[in-house]
């Protein structure tokens, strides 16, 4: 499998804690007292830069970065069905890497 490279399109499975979980949650459990649940929600992400620590610097479409580590078991290559159907978000991401 190809490393992670600058500009490639990732998706990062974020955990998530609230009293009201979005459509896109997944993996959705109730707290003891089901006040507030636990979820996963993927955030589709570009790679801005590979540091040498073995970390990827991602920025999302609101031009947010968060510095993830490569060997995060969340953070994965975008599959050919996700790069289909969210090439928008992508794109749009890939906007603000240009424009920087």
């Amino acid at each position: 499998m190809k490393p992670i490279a600058p500009s490639d399109w990732v998706v990062y499975r974020k955990r998530k804690h609230s009293s009201a979980p979005g459509p896109r949650a997944t993996n959705v459990s109730a707290a003891p007292r089901g006040e507030t649940y636990s979820y996963a929600v993927d955030k589709y992400w570009v790679v801005k830069e590979i540091l040498d620590d073995q970390r990827a610097v991602l920025i999302t479409r609101t031009g947010k970065e968060h510095t993830v580590s490569l060997a995060d078991p969340n953070l994965r290559r975008a599959s050919w069905w996700e790069r289909l159907t969210k090439k928008g978000r992508f794109r749009e991401t890939q906007a603000l890497l240009r424009d920087s």
